[in-house]
């Protein structure tokens, strides 16, 4: 079974994210934030695929994404960023930290869906 690393400060976007991978056969981990992923993930086997906030308290989700695409053996992990910044800027800027896609809130169900298959095979 794949997992799926979900950095999300919104309880509500943390509880929709998680049942829609869940449904679909993911096992999820649920982190509220940038400080608490970096910790799982130092502790405990790389996951499949993250998907990442960009805005939370403390460290942001960009700031997280350049911190594993430093570490060879987290930087192949796929990065959907899912966040409500929509400027085309920051699409740019969170591809260019190192997503590998960018999803705006509010997403619909197979947007997500269609986005984690694509990057987690």
């Amino acid at each position: 079974m794949k997992t799926v690393l979900v950095v999300e400060d919104g309880h509500a976007e943390q509880q929709l994210i998680s049942s829609l991978l869940l449904r679909s056969g993911f096992d999820v981990i649920l982190q509220g934030n940038a400080e608490d992923a970096w910790q799982w993930l130092s502790n405990h086997t790389p996951p499949n695929l993250i998907v990442l906030d960009v805005i939370m308290p403390g460290q942001s989700g960009l700031d997280l994404c350049r911190t594993i695409r430093n570490q060879n053996e987290l930087k192949h992990i796929p990065i959907i960023f899912c966040t409500s910044k929509d400027q085309e800027f920051d699409k740019f800027w969170a591809l260019r930290q190192g997503g590998n896609a960018y999803l705006t809130k509010p997403f619909a169900p197979k947007q997500l869906l269609d986005t984690v298959y694509q990057h987690v095979n």
